[in-house]
């Protein structure tokens, strides 16, 4: 028995002992945890449940050259309430019903709605909802607003309410020039917002949150840990009323004439700045709209117009003069197994060089070019290269097409290749390139840059200024210049571009005719397709604007040369910018005045104050301006339409209703 009650003390013992070591491990254990290795448990306990939110800056706004907003971000808010809050629960009934009536006024739902909806949430089992969703897409006045109605005004802790900022992006002009305005998101970075969003990006901010049920995450102060800085502003070189005549008058074109695509683009002759440029595709439904930027992208055959580059560098070696007689024949030439045309039935016989400019002659510009130069191509090859033809503009907006013009050894090189070349054939350019090689001999020689970005604004300060870039001060001899100059003045008034001749303004340039997509000619000839285009300036003496029109695949029953299909583009936007007087006035020596704008819109700001029971005069304003105006007295703003304020839909006068809809037209 004694035996048997020692072995048992004995495992009682051993059991106490092993009992011991095992609370002794648990402690050490627990030791380890809390003090060793505690800061790293609490670091993945944080990863899991704690996380900084990346708070996006607003982007800088894009302004065209008079201070006219291109593109802005607006702040929107989602809202939502914590219903756990407030935990006094006299203090919530107190207030609930007061909530939902300020909660039914801003956002059309009846009161009792909400009542149930912030009830249902509170007494929510086995948890209160935490995040429960009240609005989204709310504007900032609105925010600020519902910031100070019952309960939300005790906070985030005190009242639960939660609101999460995001930003929009407004293109206030619409679809108008949208491609080169550009955007950056999941369509890529194209035109000015993709090129510059270095500046207009700005820096993030910071914001933590706390993961609760569900998976979401609640923010856990009412304060950004870093605030977020806004991006600069953009200064563009384009102008409102001329990007807007271009784009319509380019649509009403292609519209009539079916065109599969078009591009117009209007420069300022002595800076390079761009001052309008649309690119209009069809889609699928018929209607136009900015599928690509065809102007700095497309590369093409130039056609016709390219016989004014051919010109030049016969002019400028001295193997012809514009008096040089070259013999057309009756309109029809074959050249090495190949037949060359001109568009004119029974031919134009002996002309001039310079008439054959005049009156776009193939075979005289295959001729005068093959004769001076088969022996040695290349002389007139580097003369086209020494006039940066075939060089890219290298412009910051990304996607510009790259030129080709072949020489001798060149894969697609051959004995038609130079009268081809002569001509405008197996070559290529962009459009922009064509025109900034016209606006230097518009320019007296000077060949400049073509630009669409004038400056980088800070709050009104100037970061960084773009100036005019010189590619060539002289691409050739002043003769030579003052002789095109003559011959495109003469396409106008007794040329191809007869049609576009007008006694009250002048205008000189050259039209083109291109066919393309010929590689099987058979199959061409049943469906032909042509390239429409005129280049040019105005006024034509002391030109201030160059301008390129073209346009692709037009209905050939409808018409397809250059003259009939881009020329009336080209002369409606010459006669419209030229004529105006009061337009004119508006675009001599543009710059922006952001200080006065800035000072009209607090002017707008401070009649607002003193009419908070009245609507006020709005028509004429800046849109943007006008919605901040109308906001600031707690209307609601919808607009439709491009430009300033046309009319709106409550009388000047009549008693602010808070919360009531102004519709507003814009020119």
């Amino acid at each position: 028995m004694a035996t048997e009650k020692k072995n048992i003390l004995s495992r009682l013992y051993i059991f106490f002992v092993f009992l011991t070591l095992f609370f002794i491990a648990i402690i050490y254990q627990l030791t380890n945890i809390q003090y060793v290795d505690g800061d790293k448990y609490r670091s993945l306990s944080e990863k899991r449940t704690i996380k900084n939110d990346t708070i996006h800056a607003n982007r800088g706004n894009v302004y065209a050259d008079d201070g006219s907003l291109l593109a802005t971000s607006m702040s929107r808010y989602e809202i939502r309430m914590d219903a756990s809050k407030p935990d006094d629960n006299t203090v919530f009934e107190e207030n609930i019903q007061a909530l939902s009536v300020e909660l039914s006024k801003m956002l059309g739902k009846p009161s009792d709605y909400y009542v149930r909806l912030i009830r249902q949430a509170r007494n929510r089992k086995p948890k209160p909802n935490r995040y429960l969703f009240i609005a989204r897409n709310i504007g900032y006045l609105d925010y600020q607003k519902m910031k100070t109605f019952p309960i939300f005004n005790l906070g985030m802790y005190g009242g639960g309410f939660i609101a999460e900022q995001s930003t929009k992006r407004e293109h206030p002009l619409g679809k108008i020039a949208e491609r080169t305005i550009g955007y950056d998101d999941y369509r890529g970075a194209p035109g000015i917002e993709g090129a510059y969003k270095t500046f207009l990006k700005g820096s993030y901010g910071v914001r933590r949150k706390q993961r609760i049920s569900q998976g979401q995450w609640k923010p856990i102060s009412d304060t950004n840990e870093v605030e977020p800085q806004d991006g600069r502003d953009v200064i563009t070189t384009i102008n409102v009323n001329m990007q807007d005549i271009a784009h319509h008058s380019l649509l009403r074109q292609l519209e009539y004439y079916e065109a599969e695509h078009g591009c117009v683009v209007v420069m300022e002759t002595k800076t390079g700045e761009i001052k309008a440029i649309s690119n209009l595709g069809r889609g699928k439904s018929g209607k136009y709209y900015e599928k690509r930027n065809y102007a700095l992208w497309e590369s093409h055959e130039p056609g016709s117009a390219f016989k004014v580059m051919s010109m030049v560098a016969a002019l400028e070696l001295k193997v012809i003069d514009s008096s040089t007689v070259v013999d057309t024949g009756t309109g029809k030439y074959r050249m090495y197994g190949r037949n060359i045309s001109d568009s004119h039935r029974g031919g134009y016989g002996k002309i001039s060089a310079a008439r054959a400019l005049e009156v776009s002659s193939n075979i005289a510009f295959a001729r005068l070019v093959d004769e001076n130069f088969n022996k040695n191509p290349n002389k007139f090859i580097n003369q086209l290269k020494k006039m940066h033809l075939d060089d890219k503009l290298g412009l910051p907006i990304k996607g510009e097409g790259k030129p080709n013009i072949p020489a001798p050894g060149d894969n697609n090189w051959s004995k038609n290749a130079l009268p081809s070349i002569a001509y405008g054939y197996n070559l290529l350019l962009t459009p922009l390139q064509t025109l900034t090689f016209y606006n230097a001999i518009a320019n007296n020689g000077e060949m400049v840059k073509p630009r669409m970005v004038k400056e980088i604004r800070s709050w009104d300060k100037k970061v960084e200024i773009f100036n005019k870039e010189v590619i060539d001060s002289k691409i050739c001899s002043s003769t030579t210049i003052s002789k095109v100059q003559e011959m495109l003045k003469n396409v106008v008034v007794r040329g191809t571009g007869q049609k576009l001749y007008d006694d009250n303004f002048s205008m000189a340039g050259k039209t083109g005719t291109a066919r393309t997509e010929y590689a099987n000619f058979e199959e061409w000839n049943k469906d032909k397709k042509y390239i429409s285009s005129f280049t040019g300036y105005f006024p034509a003496e002391n030109p201030k604007y160059s301008c390129i029109v073209v346009i692709h695949k037009p209905n050939l029953k409808k018409g397809y040369y250059g003259a009939d299909v881009s020329g009336p583009v080209f002369k409606d936007i010459a006669q419209k910018i030229y004529t105006d007087a009061p337009l004119l006035k508006e675009i001599i020596n543009v710059e922006p005045k952001f200080a006065s704008v800035t000072s009209d819109f607090e002017k707008y700001n401070s009649v607002s104050e003193k009419q908070l029971k009245t609507v006020p005069n709005v028509t004429g304003m800046v849109v943007m301006d006008a919605v901040s105006l109308l906001e600031n007295l707690g209307l609601k703003v919808t607009f439709f339409g491009n430009g300033k304020v046309k009319n709106q839909s409550i009388e000047i006068g009549e008693k602010v209703v808070k919360g009531a809809t102004i519709k507003l037209e814009l020119s």
